[in-house]
């Protein structure tokens, strides 16, 4: 097993009191490593004209608060409980690519991070520490993420290893069949640093897809095009995990997700690095969730930035609201002390927003928060 990296404590950049001057720290470390700003911009980098990747930050921070006055906030509690999984808080941490590519830390960090706040991880398939090593680590519920591949064999098994491992759930991603217009990607041919591997996955060799270079390829071996909502259902049969499915963005596709077997869905698009143009998350939020109507929880990332967009999400009917480059960010900044202090500022707004909102727990947190 791989020792977490945990005991080598760094400080966390001063001062830093909300994500966003976390954001900045990242920056400038990265600038000053071995990855420059290449890796920076695959970090930081969206779709075409990157205009969804702005309209998720403006879609939560557009909407105004109606906010509660004297109604007594003394012990504000911000537990809650996921697919029968208690949380300290509810923000968790998206799945996301290559950890150690920000910091020496890496998954084991983050997951230790996740546990010491008691927030949901979410390990990703294309991680560069193995699931076992990184559920073993954990002190939390973690949910482990699936992109089903061509291969349904080893589909089937990371599935099956995850289950043995002791994650608690399947996210499987569906907004990413074939491979999104990534420009800033596609002219640097962005890969992992030498010396770094996925570690979840088999050494594979390329399959030649067709003859295109690589800025004019849409499909690639590690998707599958020809994922249908059956697969779905083959997905729910394969271990006793409940499946959760992300990347829904309306709510005929989250209904036909619940029917499918999904025991969560998930809307998110994918942090606006697949599709441009793209609805934002905050505006598709509402209606999926009334649609859903309460059969199953409902999750949200792509754009939190601040406590009072956790807060407006679950006003809007999300049971708990996931963020990707914030921790990302603390990561980068200083390893797994800066992951978790992304955690803790998101948390400290969540609860000072609540209180100012005249709410002291979760289910106080209703549509009528929101100025119409």
């Amino acid at each position: 097993m791989t020792e977490t990296p945990a005991a080598r404590v760094e400080p966390i950049p001063d001062p830093a009191l909300n994500v966003k001057e976390l954001r900045q720290h990242a920056l400038g470390r990265l600038r000053a490593g071995a990855f420059g700003q290449e890796m920076w911009d695959y970090l930081e980098g969206g779709s075409g004209d990157e205009r969804s990747l702005a309209w998720n930050e403006e879609a939560w921070a557009a909407m105004r608060l109606a906010p509660h006055c004297l109604m007594g906030v003394d012990g504000i509690d911000t537990t809650t409980e996921v697919l029968g999984q208690r949380l300290s808080t509810p923000i968790g941490l998206s799945p996301a690519a290559s950890h150690r590519i920000w910091h020496p830390d890496g998954e084991l960090g983050v997951v230790g991070a996740a546990g010491e706040a008691g927030a949901l991880y979410v390990q990703s398939t294309l991680g560069t520490t193995s699931m076992e090593d990184v559920a073993a680590a954990a002190t939390a519920p973690v949910w482990f993420q699936l992109y089903v591949r061509r291969d349904r064999e080893l589909t089937a098994s990371l599935a099956r290893r995850a289950a043995a491992s002791g994650y608690t759930a399947l996210v499987v991603t569906v907004d990413t069949p074939v491979l999104g217009a990534r420009d800033t990607d596609r002219r640097r041919s962005v890969r992992l640093p030498k010396g770094m591997t996925f570690a979840n996955l088999p050494a594979l060799t390329p399959r030649k897809e067709d003859d295109l270079p690589a800025h004019r390829r849409v499909y690639v071996e590690r998707l599958d095009p020809t994922l249908t909502w059956k697969d779905i259902t083959w997905l729910a049969g394969l271990t006793d995990l409940p499946v959760v499915v992300k990347g829904v963005m309306r709510p005929d596709d989250a209904s036909r997700a619940v029917d499918h077997g999904a025991a969560a869905v998930w809307v998110s698009n994918h942090g606006a690095r697949n599709l441009d143009t793209v609805v934002p998350t905050a505006v598709a939020l509402p209606a999926v969730a009334a649609e859903v109507g309460g059969r199953v929880p409902v999750l949200v990332d792509s754009g939190i930035r601040r406590g009072t967009d956790v807060l407006k999400a679950l006003c809007l009917g999300a049971d708990a609201v996931f963020v990707g480059r914030p921790y990302l960010w603390g990561l980068a900044a200083a390893g797994r002390e800066g992951a978790l202090a992304a955690i803790h500022m998101l948390d400290t707004e969540l609860r000072m927003a609540m209180g100012l909102c005249g709410a002291r727990e979760l289910s106080a947190l209703t549509p009528d928060l929101i100025w119409r």
